[in-house]
């Protein structure tokens, strides 16, 4: 038998330049493909089975049965000038060694936890995890597809994952006791490690930079070595980008758990939705309910 084909990638984003989003839009033009409306973005166009839109913050993603054709006969011979896929293990060799990804969601929700991730995996986990479209959460648009995707991770042999959270009622307990989330959270990610490095270590991680806290000195001391790196943008790192998709699973349980047990429609988020769900649990269940439900921290309960 021959051996098994992978799969053709029909999803892929890249960052672009605004002079090479503006190429790109006059290659599309001369093309005569079709453009679309999408909020946020740059261009927007529709070809044969592949779909390419840029936003304005540089993001642009092509998707469709003909992605990888678009990439190797346009985007990369004539915008880019660039070979990126299929070469990621030349580019990114580190997104295959052995390493921990951190991850978190819930940060600004006015109901329901901060959930922080950690997933710990290498080699062939990462090339699966690409191949089936795992990438960074915020760029999912359905909880449907976030829990198929967290299947994914959690089906992946060898793979190493721990949560870490609280409910709503501790939550707010630590809140007042740490009086930063950004410690909070810290503490939150430092446990969630500890735990996946008592069952796989690893001489280091990576987690987004969303704060000074050196969580390695000042809850990891145990493990010598262990290097924890921090920079932004890290969910380009196929291992960070499947501890977001494990965090925000988590999270979309714990608000459909509050919906179930309040009776009322909790929406994510911390805008004019979430007030009124805020405005409507206290006329059902008076105001001594809140705390076992939203972050108590948040400016809009000291408004409600």
């Amino acid at each position: 038998m021959p051996p098994k084909q992978p799969a053709k990638k029909t999803l892929y984003s890249i960052k672009l330049t605004s002079d090479q989003i503006e190429k790109l839009r006059k290659r599309l033009i001369a093309a005569q493909w079709e453009p679309f409306e999408v909020e946020y973005s740059a261009i927007a166009f529709k070809g044969n089975k592949v779909n390419v839109v840029a936003y304005t913050s540089g993001k642009t993603v092509i998707q469709g049965k003909e992605t990888e054709a678009f990439i190797s006969e346009i985007l990369e011979p004539e915008i880019t000038g660039e070979a990126l896929l299929g070469y990621d293990e030349v580019h990114h060799p580190e997104w295959y060694e052995p390493h921990a990804g951190l991850d978190e969601s819930g940060k600004g929700d006015l109901f329901g936890p901060v959930v922080a991730a950690t997933v710990i995996a290498d080699g062939d986990m990462v090339r699966d995890w690409i191949k089936a479209g795992i990438r960074d959460s915020k760029s999912v648009s359905s909880d449907k597809q976030i829990f198929a995707l967290e299947k994914i991770i959690r089906g992946t042999d060898g793979v190493i994952v721990e949560t870490a959270f609280a409910g709503m009622p501790k939550y707010n307990e630590l809140y007042a006791k740490f009086r930063n989330l950004n410690r909070l959270l810290a503490w939150f990610h430092a446990r969630a490690l500890e735990n996946a490095l008592n069952r796989r270590m690893v001489q280091w991680g990576l987690l987004d930079q969303f704060a000074k806290q050196n969580i390695t000195e000042k809850f990891l001391k145990q493990y010598a070595g262990f290097e924890l790196r921090q920079r932004t943008r890290a969910e380009s790192d196929p291992v960070v980008a499947a501890a977001s998709i494990i965090a925000r699973a988590e999270f979309v349980r714990r608000i459909q758990s509050l919906s179930e047990t309040s009776g009322i429609t909790i929406p994510k988020g911390a805008g004019s939705q979430a007030e009124t769900a805020a405005s409507e649990l206290i006329r059902v269940h008076g105001k001594e309910a809140l705390p076992h439900y939203v972050k108590m921290h948040f400016k809009t309960v000291e408004k409600l």
